[in-house]
């Protein structure tokens, strides 16, 4: 990372003026949503420490091994002055969904898309850099998704894009939470946005009482290692069986607590059509993810989000699913797996499937064994008494 001087580039006579021309830029390129911050160092930041040694984040040790690069932003950037941040929102609703999907596994709306998102945000970052830099070839800058030591949703709001809610997302009234964020950080003297510093989240519960695993200790603070999102994409290996039933049938991520959030329920904005989600991408075949091959798995999710929980996770997580929605058609499969694997996790979650594919046949087994029993009492009543 190379440093700058403190002296600021002299392309620009107003810089409101050159402000207002930058975020005109920010929407021609694809970016609806874009605020400032000249805060460097996350007010909240001894709350991410706290929630780090309460063990919230699982086991991302990433977060814990890099926590103090969290503490400013010049530990992103050599000279940095301002944060921009960016925000492109994705489908609240997915097309011809739902009712005839019995047999799938449910993918997050934001992975349902087309490409991965991170893709194209790149591409636009990419463009927005590039505008800057033949305007203020002075200037430093650096673009950045989901990569960098940054505490996105906390700077998004400190540039007023809206408010951080009880689920722990940043909310707009506009968007609800159904977008992606990223940020760009500059030298440059921007003018500064207005943190927005209200919240308009009031007496609502939804979002809390309707997580499927209670990830929820208190409002504002997420227990990671409870998060279905968390489990079914950065957890590695075995997952507690409690927690196994607990997922339901989601292969990737979870969308729960912004289903009922009413802020998601106002009409969706325009969508980029890259990023619109589709039904054959929400929902996955179980059947097809406990047969696939490493290198399958490689070739049909390499350039979607669906990557980053690798094979042996997707496998791990239809398992899971098949348990859940005890698919006895794939027990045999299941059996297989079990007995076959070389992966922990893979086996813990088939055998985990097993049972209670097994449990629910005796149940069934047992229900239909006594609705049997009184016609049998009648009939041995009735030919008593004849």
């Amino acid at each position: 990372m190379s440093t700058f001087s403190q002296s600021q580039p002299s392309e620009c006579s107003d810089w409101r003026d050159c402000t207002a021309q930058f975020k005109s830029q920010c929407l021609l390129v694809g970016f609806p949503l874009v605020g400032i911050t000249d805060v460097l160092s996350p007010p909240r930041y001894a709350q991410f420490e706290s929630w780090l040694e309460r063990g919230f984040a699982g086991s991302m040790s990433y977060l814990s091994n890099r926590k103090e690069a969290y503490r400013n932003a010049t530990n992103i950037l050599d000279g940095c002055q301002r944060i921009v941040m960016l925000g492109i929102p994705y489908s609240k609703s997915i097309d011809e969904l739902e009712a005839s999907e019995a047999n799938h596994g449910k993918v997050a709306r934001y992975a349902s898309g087309i490409i991965d998102y991170h893709d194209l945000i790149r591409d636009r970052l990419k463009l927005l850099r590039r505008w800057l830099e033949i305007r203020y070839p002075n200037g430093a800058f650096r673009g950045i998704v989901d990569t960098a030591p940054l505490l996105e949703r906390e700077f998004a709001s400190l540039a007023g894009i809206g408010w951080i809610g009880k689920n722990t997302l940043l909310l707009t009234r506009t968007h609800g939470s159904y977008f992606f964020l990223a940020a760009l950080l500059t030298d440059l003297p921007l003018v500064a946005d207005t943190p927005f510093e209200s919240d308009h989240c009031g007496t609502c519960r939804a979002c809390l009482d309707a997580c499927p695993t209670q990830a929820f200790p208190e409002a504002h603070i997420l227990d990671a290692s409870r998060c279905i999102s968390f489990l079914t994409i950065e957890h590695r290996g075995t997952i507690d069986p409690e927690l196994q039933s607990q997922v339901g049938e989601w292969l990737f991520g979870c969308d729960v607590c912004q289903e009922v959030c009413p802020w998601n329920r106002r009409p969706t904005p325009e969508i980029d059509s890259m990023l619109k989600a589709r039904s054959e991408h929400h929902r996955l075949s179980l059947a097809s993810l406990l047969t696939m091959s490493p290198e399958a798995f490689r070739i049909r999710f390499r350039h979607t989000p669906l990557s980053r929980t690798r094979w042996e996770g997707m496998v791990r997580n239809a398992a899971m699913v098949a348990g859940n929605t005890q698919r006895a058609d794939l027990r045999g499969v299941l059996q297989l797996l079990a007995e076959a694997t070389e992966s922990d996790s893979i086996r813990s979650a088939a055998q985990e499937a097993i049972k209670k594919i097994d449990q629910r046949s005796l149940t069934n087994d047992r229900s239909h064994s006594q609705k049997s029993s009184p016609i049998v009492c009648s009939r041995l009543f009735v030919a008593y008494r004849l």
